[in-house]
């Protein structure tokens, strides 16, 4: 029997698994629990407890976090009053915190520590209430603001008599966040997403992506204030009575791999790909017998996958493989996937990537290691899943097939539009950009995408970033980007020229793994900016960006790489809460340095003379394509 909304979906949990664990997170350096029942009754105090602060039916609530367990009780508990949650990321500074507060009408809210409590106090908006959940030693109550403690007392003290009865009356249209869109190319908009829409999603992925079970474990390490992870990472888990283990950080996921040893993960790109650096890096190191070994396994690994991408789903059900095929398959189990795997706690039966596009290269890479990893593709304002990868047939390179529960068409000019009951109301206070992108259901999702003869959807790239060269020429520059930051030396990257006869790489070294390298060349630097103008550095770099572009189009491959000396981040700007790269922002930063990059010619080195924070390197011309 489907839930009417997402309490009563938890709530089914709750009755079938009281004892589970539903919550674990780290404490004094040891895993705490926390039951479905105690989770239901943490729920229904944090509920009472805000409703004697006055909120009610669509009022708004803000949550300013980082990842633990009260996160999902605030916004169980705003949600089973008919309240509306507000996550906002923590890591956003105060100014803008005041934006979303004030732009989504929020009058309470519940923050973690006083870090937060400070950015809500400094802004303008009238927030008439803040509990904070961990406040420190020295914390005491004021008119304005409470611990997350006292939240909690106040509504076991004075339960809601009727909190059924409230919940049970929330339909799926009914508004249950508004959560505002990381604004890469302008200010953030409030996407409103109902109860149905999130249960949509839930019931749209079910089987078709990965089956969620009740004895799953995962580990959640993405901010619950970005849809992925409210959704995949929250709500999905909950719906089965799954447990969710909160990693203390991307500093410490390969310890809490360990410690909790998962059996289901969603990751952004970033993650897979630092994980794929350091088992090649150790494969380099290790001795030429083991290295053929490993790269004889990958071979084995692949073999498999394409046997079963061309054959009979039957064959992938009984599980048949030929005989010799399947000998060596189990040898290299033995010797490698067994080995990589343990290493990500031993019972990873499945990852999803979303967020961003996955180098088709380390998709392959894992699922030759018996760790699927399946990529999707979706959107806020989709609640966010549009299409997904199955288990049963994934292919490397697309977003998967669109949800059986969704329709998805390709307009004439390439952009993806897709209509379904997943698909937002709208944006909040903001007729003009809603009635822009939604028209007669269909939702305008700014990608530009193609559907293949299986029905696969391949994701392009976004339709306001595609770079029109002056030769004619259009390219998307996401692919590029993507094979340029699987070099293990390089973070990020941003294709520049639009408008301009050529494009332009600006890439940002991973020092991580750089500053090994250059010790192992006897280079000694003190400063990141001297490093990154050493000659013989910058020649590095400029290499690996020429290898990973060598298989585009020649007007697709950068002349010139910028590297820049800076590092980026979300508290500097070049970044949004979910790592990705601001292109405006980027561009209007470095501005300077681009313009004086293309007044040279595509052969010239402008070396670091170009600026402080940057050095330019020509990549020499293949000689298919003279500009």
């Amino acid at each position: 029997m489907k839930a009417n909304n997402l309490v009563e979906m938890v709530w089914h949990s709750a009755e079938r698994y009281p004892d589970k664990a539903a919550l674990m997170w780290k404490r004094e350096g040891t895993y705490q629990h926390l039951t479905y029942r105690q989770f239901w009754e943490e729920i229904k105090h944090i509920a009472a407890g805000l409703k004697r602060l006055g909120v009610g039916r669509e009022d708004k609530v803000a949550i300013l976090s980082e990842n633990n367990p009260k996160w999902p009780v605030t916004d169980l508990a705003i949600c089973s009053l008919g309240a509306v949650s507000v996550p906002i990321y923590p890591t956003l500074p105060s100014d803008q915190v005041a934006f979303i507060l004030q732009n989504a009408d929020c009058r309470v809210a519940v923050v973690e520590n006083e870090l937060q409590l400070q950015k809500v106090l400094e802004g303008e908006a009238e927030v008439r209430h803040v509990a904070v959940m961990h406040p420190e030693t020295a914390f005491s109550r004021t008119e304005k603001a409470l611990s997350f403690f006292e939240l909690a007392k106040s509504g076991a003290e004075h339960p809601l008599g009727n909190w059924e009865e409230i919940w049970r009356e929330i339909g799926r249209n009914h508004l249950a966040t508004i959560i505002h869109t990381s604004g890469t190319t302008g200010k953030p908009k409030g996407a409103m997403l109902t109860h149905g829409n999130f249960l949509a999603n839930i019931e749209g992925v079910q089987f078709w992506c990965l089956e969620a079970r009740h004895d799953d474990v995962l580990l959640s390490y993405l901010p619950l204030s970005h849809v992925f992870e409210r959704m995949a990472g929250q709500f999905m888990p909950l719906s089965v009575g799954a447990t969710i283990a909160y990693a203390e950080g991307i500093h410490a996921i390969q310890d809490n791999l360990m410690e909790v040893k998962p059996t289901v993960m969603t990751s952004v790109p970033l993650l897979f790909e630092k994980v794929y650096a350091q088992v090649q890096e150790q494969i380099d190191a290790g001795t030429p017998l083991r290295r053929k070994i490993f790269e004889w396994a990958v071979n084995v690994g692949l073999e498999r996958y394409e046997y079963f991408l061309r054959h009979p789903l039957d064959d992938l059900i009984r599980g048949e493989l030929p005989s010799r095929l399947r000998r060596k398959w189990k040898y290299a189990d033995r010797l490698v996937y067994q080995k990589v795997k343990a290493r990500l706690g031993g019972n990873l039966r499945g990852m999803i990537s979303g967020g961003a596009a996955l180098n088709p290269d380390i998709a392959r890479f894992f699922w030759a290691l018996d760790i699927p990893i399946l990529e999707g593709y979706g959107l806020t304002e989709t609640s966010p899943v549009i299409a997904t990868n199955p288990m049963a047939r994934a292919k490397i390179g697309t977003a998967g097939k669109p949800l059986p529960n969704l329709e998805v068409r390709i307009a004439s000019d390439g952009e993806i539009l897709v209509r379904g009951p997943s698909v937002m109301k709208g944006y909040y206070k903001n007729e003009e950009a809603t009635a822009a992108e939604l028209r007669d259901g269909w939702f305008s999702t700014g990608d530009l995408g193609e559907l293949d003869e299986e029905g696969y959807l391949k994701v392009l790239d976004r339709k306001k970033r595609i770079l029109i060269l002056t030769t004619g020429k259009n390219v998307a520059p996401q692919p590029v980007e993507n094979a340029i930051t699987q070099s293990v030396f390089i973070d990020y990257s941003l294709l520049i020229g639009h408008r301009r006869k050529y494009v332009v790489a600006l890439v940002v070294p991973d020092m991580e793994y750089l500053l090994p390298w250059a010790r192992s060349q006897e280079i000694s630097a003190d400063e990141r900016t001297d490093l990154l103008q050493h000659s013989v550095v910058q020649k590095l770099l400029v290499h690996e960006v020429e290898q990973a572009v060598k298989s585009f189009a020649p007007h697709e491959q950068p002349k010139k790489v910028v590297i820049l000396t800076e590092k980026w981040t979300v508290e500097t700007g070049e970044l949004t809460p979910t790592l990705k790269v601001r292109m405006k922002k980027v561009e209007e930063k470095y501005k300077k340095v681009i313009q004086q990059t293309y007044t040279e010619s595509p052969s010239a080195e402008v070396g670091s003379a170009a600026s402080e924070a940057a050095a330019t390197m020509a990549i020499q011309p293949s000689g298919e394509e003279k500009v």
